[in-house]
């Protein structure tokens, strides 16, 4: 066996057949929660304040890591089918986990030449993104992946049916609503703003309507916020449960 099929067992969680996370990966998931850690803590001025010289020593650190690791699976992506081939490499390198690698690497690299503090808090949030990157360890995300492609027209229809509600419903309030409340209900973008709140039953309460047709209104877009939250919670229930049956029907075969 070769190093570079070594080490894409190693590193690939999908090329163990036990289903367990190799300790190399797990090392890697506990890095990647402990950076992600310390970027929520240098949010605090009172933790960094004298200690900027530390929390850069433990970013550059955690960061070479992580390049080493980028560049150790850019190396062994080929020993995947799918990336096999002489365009495998560029394939692997433009997938969603790896570019989120890359992004977080090339934000460390600008946070050096450049220390601008808008632009050190935008670079703080990329390096947050590194969570993400869990999602190539976890066989619940990758679930979660199946069942919203293989939903995904039946989701992008309950958007669509909550888009043109909430648009007739916030009209409908800037018809009876727009005299009495112009600051909230002046025109339909503002009255889209209590749409929003109360058909996700939110409902904060800054913002309501006062007359009688208004609450009639109000009541009905209420109501039928409950059957819109639902429909895109059974469409994905349906897809998670077929997941796990295909999931269980795979290992079936295998054994």
């Amino acid at each position: 066996m070769t190093i570079r099929r070594k080490l894409y067992l190693a590193l690939e969680p999908t090329a163990r057949q036990d289903g367990h996370l190799s300790i190399l990966n797990r090392i890697l998931c506990a890095l990647i929660l402990l950076s992600v850690g310390l970027c929520v803590l240098e949010t605090e001025n009172s933790l960094t304040m004298g200690r900027e010289a530390l929390f850069l020593a433990v970013e550059y650190t955690f960061s070479i890591v992580f390049a080493v690791e980028y560049l150790a699976r850019l190396w062994i992506c080929v020993e995947k089918p799918e990336y096999a081939g002489p365009w495998g490499r560029l394939k692997y390198a433009l997938s969603f986990f790896t570019l989120i690698d890359f992004i977080a690497l090339l934000a460390v690299v600008i946070m050096t030449m450049d220390s601008t503090p808008l632009l050190l808090r935008f670079i703080r949030l990329v390096r947050i993104l590194r969570v993400a990157r869990l999602g190539r360890f976890s066989k619940a995300v990758q679930r979660m992946r199946f069942a919203l492609s293989s939903r995904l027209p039946d989701l992008m229809l309950s958007l669509s049916v909550a888009g043109v509600v909430l648009i007739i419903f916030s009209t409908l309030l800037y018809l009876a609503e727009g005299d009495v409340q112009p600051e909230h209900f002046g025109s339909i973008p503002r009255a889209m703003w209590w749409g929003v709140a109360t058909l996700t039953t939110v409902g904060y309460g800054d913002v309501y309507p006062v007359t009688a047709l208004g609450r009639i209104l109000g009541a009905c877009t209420a109501v039928m916020g409950i059957g819109l939250i639902a429909m895109p919670a059974g469409i994905l229930a349906s897809a998670f449960s077929d997941a796990m049956e295909e999931e269980r029907k795979s290992a079936r075969a295998e054994k």
